[in-house]
């Protein structure tokens, strides 16, 4: 069997177009735009096994999502200096490859993950979002008040089952731990909310916002959403944000590679992540 190398590809999107990662026969997604261009490039075929660390909903966006796959060592070696800016010229203006990178055979974008950090944007502007911008923020028709979201993040940072925020799937545990969630409001008046977790269950990111924001706005006190934490199953009373506030901006490995099989081993027994 010829030897091959295991690549970590760093890839950003605008999710507009796409209907989501994950390849489907029917749709135009990243995954399928991705593999259909190394086939163009490299031949059919030949690069394998491409993995990613969160597989975002249709018209969810990323600047910093990652993946791996594997090429044939031989090829690697041939094409390492120019395949960048190859891919570059032939993927469309809407998905980048920004970055390829050997790493350990052991190393898995999805298992070998420590924390994936969203973003999502809103405005409360009274004329709404700017138009150069309408495909990354959400346009919210009543006033935030920034110290009610933060108030209402809070209650949801750390370790519980996030059932009510989840789609459940089957055998799939919705206990996560989140480290970091927070609002802030940027100089131009748009407000973001930073998320990060070890992993999210689907629709969780936009469900945690839809109920922050309409803590936000006043039309719930400030502890509901923490609330809702009780709850076993998803709760009906939460809407979900729409996808394109949203957008993959970071995920975190172990800073030693010697770590990433461990940190796989772990993840695999904990939990099936299923990004949202």
């Amino acid at each position: 069997m010829d030897e091959r190398t295991r690549l970590r590809l760093d890839v950003a999107y605008d999710g507009t177009d796409f209907s989501g990662w994950a390849a489907q026969p029917t749709r135009r997604t990243v995954a399928g735009v991705l593999v259909q261009t190394l086939d163009l490039v490299l031949g059919a075929g030949v690069a394998t096994g491409l993995t990613v660390a969160g597989r975002t909903d249709a018209g969810v966006h990323a600047t910093g999502q990652v993946c791996h796959l594997d090429l044939p060592t031989a090829v690697w070696r041939e094409r390492a200096g120019r395949l960048l800016r190859r891919l570059a010229r032939l993927l469309p203006t809407d998905v980048r490859v920004r970055a390829m990178t050997e790493v350990p055979a052991d190393f898995d974008a999805r298992f070998s993950a420590t924390f994936r950090r969203y973003e999502y944007r809103v405005t409360d502007a009274p004329y709404g979002a700017e138009p150069l911008r309408r495909h990354e923020i959400l346009a919210w028709p009543k006033p935030l008040d920034l110290a009610a979201l933060n108030a209402a993040a809070a209650g949801l940072v750390g370790e519980h089952d996030f059932a009510a925020y989840c789609r459940r799937k089957e055998n799939a545990t919705t206990l996560r731990e989140v480290t970091r969630l927070d609002w802030r409001r940027d100089p131009d008046g748009v407000l973001v909310a930073t998320v990060q977790a070890d992993a999210f269950c689907q629709a969780m990111v936009r469900s945690l916002v839809g109920a922050m924001l309409v803590a936000g706005d006043g039309r719930r006190p400030v502890d509901w959403p923490a609330g809702l934490l009780t709850r076993r199953a998803r709760s009906s009373e939460v809407t979900v944000a729409p996808a394109h506030g949203l957008t993959l901006v970071a995920v975190g490995y172990p800073a030693d590679p010697a770590e990433y099989a461990h940190r796989a081993e772990l993840t695999r027994r904990l939990r099936v992540p299923t990004e949202s």
